[in-house]
């Protein structure tokens, strides 16, 4: 084999690592995106039940006059 047969299959190799590496980091942060979406969706259905105990909170306090009138 020719100097430049082993630069071409060197180079070969190496695209072939980095498309694979390129596919794995792809998989991952498909994963990663399915993550966030999902805690995202947790954080508004918490905060949408903390202001409903914070309405709900206020409504259980009555107004009266404090014991000092």
């Amino acid at each position: 084999m020719s100097e430049a047969d082993d630069r071409i299959t060197r180079l070969e190799e190496t695209v072939a690592h980095q498309a694979k590496t390129i596919e794995e980091l792809s998989d991952q942060l498909a994963e990663q995106w399915k993550v966030v979406e999902q805690t995202r969706a947790k954080l508004d259905r918490l905060a949408e039940r903390f202001l409903m105990l914070e309405e709900q909170a206020r409504e259980a306090i009555p107004v009266t006059r404090p014991p000092h009138y």
